[in-house]
């Protein structure tokens, strides 16, 4: 294996310029179109310690940041990528969501399909060409990496970009969004894998709040490391968070009477729906119930913005004679939402402003994994400047050393120089002009819901296919997919220059997960943060809305799209039932009842070699289910001859080179009656058309013919699709991609649980597997039984730059 190539100096996530003094933003992102340049990317994944949301904790980096370099492209461009893998205990790969790999399909950078895991100390280089522009990320494809933070930004141009003509355009704001959780990754995987008794979600992590509670009669202040919740009458309420000192409780002879109010709210996001914040201001014996919120289901500490007092930010919790007190009870885990890999968790968005006004805002002057440096850093981090002498400018340095460290070293959002890493990002525009919002989701887990406050949105892109332009004031993003919409900057009034709020709120599971919020900042703003409440995330539970919005996606005709074959040359229709079974204890994801486990050969080498059936089951894999299974009962309860047994298997789906074929995702119930979820299935090396949705268990013989579910005139082109609760999605595409490529559920525990395929194309021709063999990269496949038939018969000497099969 050749030694490593030094890597590239460290490149920031996002173009970053410095911020005025008088503002808190640290992370300004200004609106840019980098050129690409020939340079092949090295860079070193390695392990590092971050603070994404304030609090540092151990993750996966590329070259000593998070998140990984953005790589910026033309459509048609060669990409040289050199990953040094520096993580000494794992492998790693590194899979380019969206890239169709045409003519590479060792590039794809799926571990035990398309190569093997680039083992500690070893170096694999990626080279594939962009087969198209549009908005996509990367990310690694191996265990669970990419819940450790390896992801980055890909974003690929169009040289005759049709927005970029209209005269008011801007340029391109890049927002790529995740989830992050403070237990490692290895522990989440190990709890999915623990027995059914003993199994534990990874769910949504890490709460830190403060509240009072009513201690030997007096409110006092307590720091809770678990999320917290108001039990009023048997009904979960949220809590409400006040700013001001804790009064001693009023009628303290009442069974315990508290009253933890303070003289004024400072924490607007709690309202109740059409109702005002159930704070009483002054002495009360009969307090308000605390009320759901539509905007935040959870106490809103993180989230206060406007007043300066964490040390006396409370919850309000309140007893009454006779009503059984309010408790502090336990609730799953809570993740931080990161925008471009920063958020915060356990301090304020206006406790990281205060950060700003210190002298230290330069992250890349500090060294983060060595804190006497840091500390060194902060203490020779002033100028002496002014007038008068020597000995008198340089107390004044001590003094403004000494205060502005001091509130970093004080500030429980952690040491010097960590604001610059977990935000607030801010999209610094121009009044009167349109950007181009380019937004993705490398989320683990969570369905995720976008607005611009004060601002509608015109979507133009999905997952790197232009679509017919239209208005929404909010999109629901899936983990995989992507979007592009247009941000008109005509909010502010005439003479004014004010900031907005981005919020981003969790869908489609019970919230455990404050929103995150970034800023777009009109030029010539006054305003620190911006006023007003910021958007309200709808329902959770609306699946209703994210269906509307996934079927208002409409493709745009031009030469980059071609409709989707017509009906009648369909080769093959696969349904694929989504369900969730117990396997020898443990509980797995299957389709069709069978639970995706892949071998430690690479698919790809095994068919290089022609051994597929010393690596792989060759059985093939089931095409449908049995048709008395009722998708609304849990597997356990269906009748004997509607289920299989389940098996832990390693299949494939085989298809000739050119066959169109429809897939149905098929959803049911889990182990649990009457719950189902939605899933984003991701088809590698591929896009393909969503024809369409719908609800309970389809009938391919009539419902892939029915124009009421069915568009197969213009459907639009996605690499990622959801199949919705309790229904079915319907997609076709064409095998026209020789090479092996991942079909899975994008949610990252859901896919190590055993959720996904693996199809085959062109595999079985002759003329393609001599092809095959001569343009593999040796080390792509030279690991298991793959290494061992190359001893007996060599590999021909690889291509020197990819091109695409006839």
């Amino acid at each position: 294996m050749a030694p490593a190539p030094t890597p590239n100096a460290p490149a920031p996530a996002t173009p970053t310029v410095q911020s005025p003094a008088t503002t808190p933003a640290p992370v300004p992102v200004t609106p840019t179109t980098p050129a690409p340049g020939p340079a092949p990317h090295v860079w070193n994944v390695e392990y590092i310690l971050w603070a994404p949301d304030c609090k540092q904790h151990g993750m996966i980096g590329i070259n000593g940041a998070f998140p990984g370099p953005t790589i910026t492209a033309n459509a048609g461009d060669l990409i040289t990528v050199v990953v040094n893998n520096k993580l000494h205990t794992e492998g790693v790969v590194i899979h380019w969501h969206g890239i169709k790999q045409i003519g590479t399909p060792w590039a794809d950078g799926t571990a035990s399909i398309s190569q093997c895991p680039i083992n500690p100390g070893e170096t694999f280089t990626y080279e594939f060409k962009t087969d198209k522009a549009g908005t996509y990320f990367y990310h690694g494809h191996f265990g669970m990496q990419r819940a450790a933070g390896l992801y980055g930004s890909l974003i690929v141009l169009d040289r005759d970009d049709p927005f970029e003509k209209d005269p008011m355009y801007a340029g391109d704001l890049n927002m790529l969004l995740s989830d992050w959780y403070h237990e490692a990754v290895y522990a989440q995987a190990a709890g999915l894998e623990r027995k059914d008794d003993h199994f534990q979600w990874v769910g949504e992590p890490q709460p830190v709040v403060e509240g009072l509670a009513p201690v030997g009669g007096v409110c006092r202040s307590v720091r809770v490391q678990l999320a917290a919740k108001i039990r009023w009458r048997s009904a979960e309420r949220a809590a409400v968070c006040s700013c001001g000192s804790p009064r001693r409780p009023v009628g303290g002879a009442q069974r315990g009477m508290s009253e933890c109010f303070a003289p004024r709210a400072c924490c607007p996001f709690v309202r109740a729906r059409g109702a005002s914040l159930p704070v009483k201001r002054g002495p009360s014996t009969e307090l308000a119930e605390p009320s759901s919120s539509a905007a935040h289901l959870l106490p809103c500490s993180n989230l206060l913005l406007s007043c300066f007092c964490t040390e006396e930010s409370h919850f309000v919790t309140s007893s009454i004679s006779g009503v059984r007190p309010p408790q502090l009870d336990q609730l799953d885990w809570l993740t931080t939402l990161l925008i471009n890999g920063k958020g915060q968790f356990g301090c304020t968005l206006g406790d990281v402003g205060k950060f700003q006004k210190g002298i230290h805002r330069d992250a890349t002057k500090c060294d983060q994994r060595d804190g006497e440096r840091v500390e060194a850093a902060c203490d020779a981090g002033c100028e002496r400047k002014g007038k008068g002498p020597e000995a008198k400018k340089a107390a004044a340095c001590e003094d403004e050393k000494a205060e502005s460290c001091g509130v970093v070293r004080r500030s429980e959002c952690g040491p010097f120089c960590r604001e610059t890493q977990c935000g607030p990002v801010v999209f610094d525009v121009e009044p009167g002009r349109t950007y181009r919002l380019r937004i993705a989701s490398t989320t683990s887990l969570s369905a995720l819901n976008v607005q611009v406050q004060g601002h509608k949105l015109t979507v133009v892109e999905a997952d790197g296919n232009l679509v017919e332009p239209f208005d929404v004031d909010d999109i629901d993003i899936y983990s995989g997919e992507s979007y592009s919409v247009l941000l008109n900057t005509t909010a502010a009034k005439q003479g004014s220059s004010p900031s907005y709020w981005i919020s981003v709120g969790v869908i489609g599971r019970r919230p455990r997960t404050l929103p995150a919020l970034a800023v777009i900042r009109y030029a010539g703003s006054k305003n620190e943060l911006p006023a007003g409440v910021p958007p309200a995330t709808p329902a959770w539970d609306d699946v209703g809305r994210s269906k509307e919005f996934a079927k208002k996606l409409k493709a745009r005709a031009g030469p980059g799209y071609r409709a989707p074959p017509e009906t009648t040359r369909v080769h093959r229709t696969i349904v694929m039932l989504n369900t969730q079974e117990l396997v020898d204890g443990q509980i797995k994801w299957a389709i069709n009842h069978v639970s995706l486990s892949l071998p430690a050969t690479p698919y790809l080498g095994a068919y290089a070699y022609g051994i597929q059936g010393q690596v792989f089951d060759t059985t093939p894999a089931p095409a449908t289910f049995h048709s008395s299974y009722d998708i609304e009962k849990p597997p356990q309860e269906q009748k004997p001859e509607a289920v299989q047994p389940v098996t832990v298997s390693d299949r494939v789906y085989t298809f000739a080179h050119g066959e169109v074929v429809d897939v149905v995702l098929q959803n049911a119930d889990m182990r649990k009656h009457g719950v189902s979820e939605s899933h984003p299935w991701h088809l590698h090396g591929h896009d393909f058309w969503v024809l369409g949705y719908g609800e309970g268990r389809c009938d391919p013989e009539q419902d892939l013919k029915n124009k009421e579910f069915i568009n197969t005139v213009n459907p639009p082109l996605r690499n990622t699709a959801v199949l919705f609760p309790h229904g079915w999605t319907a997609l076709r595409f064409v095998a026209d991609n020789p090479g092996v490529w991942a079909f899975h559920c994008h949610i990252e525990p859901h896919l190590h649980m055993g959720m996904g395929v693996v199809f085959a194309e062109g595999m079985e021709e002759e003329r393609r597997l001599r092809e095959l063999k001569l343009k593999v990269p040796r080390e792509a496949i030279m690991c298991g039984k793959t290494a061992l038939a190359a001893m007996a018969r060599p590999l021909a000497p690889a291509a020197t730059s990819p091109s695409p099969s006839p």
